[in-house]
């Protein structure tokens, strides 16, 4: 990295300015840097994600019944999620901190899979989404449903994480397949 208030070296001169990137958190010469969301307009945005996590039968029904040796098992998930949207941008380099005006975690026993299905709803009014809010809230629900759980299963999958939603924003609505 060069400091700002040297002169400039004979080599950036040289190199021509590479393409812009598709993605939004490289500069046009391929270094990350974070997205400047100041002349955008503050909408009201949402985004739903889900992952899953997968278990023993027997573990599930400690969930269902409450019995777990570290307590409610959903109760600590639901709240550990919330905590994890609220502080994504410390977790992930490039996001905003935001004002997050909602953050809702919901809990689907899967008996069929032996499973449970976390679903994280995100909500702000600003110049910047809230899907890594959601994701993060998703991913942190399941660490804290491991967590709780290992003692009985150490064999607990998480998986099937995904972006369901995500509705406000220049790029507009988005429904996953």
């Amino acid at each position: 990295m060069r400091d700002p208030s040297s002169p400039a070296s004979p080599l950036d001169a040289a190199a021509p300015p590479a393409a812009a990137s598709p993605l939004t958190h490289f500069d046009a010469h391929g270094q990350a840097h974070m997205v400047d969301v100041g002349a955008k307009a503050a909408t009201h945005r949402v985004a739903v994600a889900e992952g899953r996590i997968s278990m023993q039968p027997a573990t599930l029904a400690l969930i269902e019944q409450g019995s777990a040796k570290k307590g409610d098992v959903l109760g600590v998930a639901r709240v550990a999620g919330i905590m994890a949207a609220k502080r994504t941008s410390e977790l992930i380099p490039l996001c905003h901190p935001i004002a997050l005006t909602r953050v809702a975690l919901d809990f689907a026993l899967e008996r069929e899979r032996s499973a449970v299905r976390v679903q994280a709803t995100a909500e702000t009014v600003g110049p910047t989404g809230v899907e890594m809010e959601a994701l993060t809230a998703v991913q942190v629900a399941l660490l804290t449903i491991y967590d709780m759980c290992k003692a009985a299963d150490r064999a607990m999958v998480m998986g099937d994480v995904r972006l369901l939603e995500k509705r406000g924003g220049k790029s507009g609505h988005f429904v996953a397949a």
